[in-house]
């Protein structure tokens, strides 16, 4: 974008020579035109050993040169100005505001630009009304039972199978201490035995992970989340570091929103990234929520699992429907980071 305004700037300087020339070359057939030379006239004379022709050539350059550059310095600091703008509502800070300076067509479009904004906003504002409203609503309504059967059968899973698979396990690294007797087809298939026991673990512990409480069921967003987390240093073998801000003031529908968005990013990890380290930060600047997740592991192509992950679809619509924007970068054996963008545009307040 700088290198089209330099452009622009370029332009300015270049027609401002062609004026510039064009002025001076009926300006000076004027004044020679009773003289049979002409303009022939500016080739016989010098000033200082060098042709007036050559002296009102570079005249000519140098203003075009000085009067296109100040022509199009405040134009281009105006259009700056709408760039800076247009990119700031593009990452979803639709709070800001562009500096109108002037009443031409740059400050027309300058204000249109902020009405556009304010438009968004207010239709963000709109629909994280709403998600406060309906999350309140369903949390009035919601039965009791289907939490209740939930946690049973996350408990069966865990005493269980859970339990089932932890042994098997077990059994298969203690069979692989005394298989020296066996034959190599035999040592195979009771490493794969144990690959699909470790697989069925970490699917097992995602599904555990589903299987929680999906709304924060009356806790604040920074207590579930360190619930969550500390269940999560706990049972498995993972070093997280969690970073949360204190006295968050977020609305209880975006706060039910982002829980389960989260909940969601963790199964991925547990189920798809082999990973052993986890950073987690969540933290409210201005009038922006900003979570961030961070794990160490395989990776993955973004372009190819967005389009047939469905984990990655339903985050990237949770944070949609309260107005956020959601980044996924990723690197195949580096790891993944998450990020989310969530303007808070209303807080909760009565409408007057």
């Amino acid at each position: 974008m700088k290198r089209q305004l330099a452009r622009l700037q370029w332009q300015f300087i270049r027609h401002s020579c062609i004026v510039t020339g064009l002025t001076s070359f009926f300006i000076l057939f004027f004044i020679t035109y009773e003289d049979n030379r002409g303009l022939l006239l500016l080739f016989d004379r010098q000033l200082l050993g060098i042709p007036i022709a050559l002296w009102i050539v570079m005249i000519i350059l140098i203003t075009g040169l000085i009067s296109g550059y100040i022509q199009a310095m405040p134009i281009r600091k105006r259009i700056d100005q709408l760039v800076h703008g247009a990119l700031r509502y593009e990452r979803g800070t639709f709070s800001h505001r562009v500096e109108v300076d002037g009443e031409d067509e740059i400050g027309e479009l300058a204000n249109r630009l902020n009405g556009m904004a304010q438009n968004i906003e207010n239709q963000v504002a709109s629909l994280q009304r709403l998600s406060s409203e309906r999350a309140q609503m369903q949390e009035t309504v919601k039965k009791a039972a289907v939490t209740e059967e939930r946690q049973r059968l996350a408990r069966d899973l865990h005493d269980a199978v859970s339990q089932q698979l932890f042994a098997i396990s077990m059994m298969t690294a203690a069979i692989k201490q005394n298989i020296q007797h066996m034959s190599g087809s035999t040592i195979e298939q009771v490493n794969m035995v144990e690959n699909m026991a470790n697989t069925a673990q970490a699917e097992m512990r995602a599904l555990l992970l589903h299987l929680r409480p999906a709304h924060l069921e009356g806790k604040s967003l920074a207590n579930g989340l360190n619930q969550l987390f500390n269940e999560l240093k706990q049972k498995y073998k993972m070093d997280v570091h969690v970073l949360i801000e204190e006295q968050l003031t977020i609305p209880k529908g975006i706060e039910d929103q982002l829980f389960r968005m989260i909940q969601e990013a963790i199964s991925n990890v547990l189920r798809h990234a082999k990973a052993n380290q986890l950073e987690f930060q969540l933290k409210q600047t201005g009038q922006d929520v900003k979570v961030k997740l961070i794990d160490n592991g395989v990776g993955f192509d973004p372009k190819t699992a967005q389009q047939s992950s469905y984990g990655l679809h339903t985050m990237r619509e949770r944070v949609t429907e309260i107005g956020g924007t959601l980044q996924i970068v990723s690197v195949p054996n580096k790891g993944t980071q998450i990020e989310a963008n969530i303007p808070i545009a209303w807080k909760g307040e009565k409408d007057d």
